[in-house]
């Protein structure tokens, strides 16, 4: 697999991904994803980016009942 990028050869590995969202800032360490040798772009595949949606839906879920509890 080739990174779309640079052209660089693409790795199983972990990246981190970060969201600033709605006033919350999400932050994962750890995540499985293609990794470019060469430039570090990550790409995700599919079950992480469902994951990841999830995790952000309930998040925002949890801040909007915080704030309508002001």
């Amino acid at each position: 697999m080739k990174c779309v990028h640079c052209q660089g050869e693409m790795k199983r590995a972990t990246a981190p991904f970060h969201i600033d969202r709605k006033g919350c800032h999400l932050m994962l360490e750890d995540v499985p994803a293609w990794v470019c040798e060469q430039c570090g772009e990550a790409y995700f595949e599919e079950r992480e980016v469902d994951a990841i949606q999830d995790l952000i839906k309930s998040v925002e879920s949890k801040a909007g009942a915080l704030a309508a509890a002001k």
